[in-house]
């Protein structure tokens, strides 16, 4: 597997992490106050998305700039 593959298949978990701590956060907002802790849980996950979100948003610009051939291009 590839940096690249890797990467989407960690964004992929991170996404399922992120939706889950979501939820949980809802169902404790539901039960009466949450602590603090469960409040600010989703908040990892989000940053780490941020993160891996933002490095293939940019993979598609970074092969244009080294050069690289995208498909559909002819040679």
């Amino acid at each position: 597997m590839n940096w690249s593959a890797a990467i989407r298949q960690i964004h992929r978990w991170l996404s399922i992490i992120f939706t889950a701590t979501v939820i949980a956060n809802f169902v404790a907002m539901g039960l009466g106050e949450p602590p603090a802790w469960v409040v600010y849980s989703p908040l990892l996950p989000l940053f780490l998305l941020l993160f891996t979100g933002l490095y293939m948003f940019v993979l598609p610009y970074s092969a244009k700039w080294r050069g690289a051939r995208g498909i559909g291009e002819q040679v």
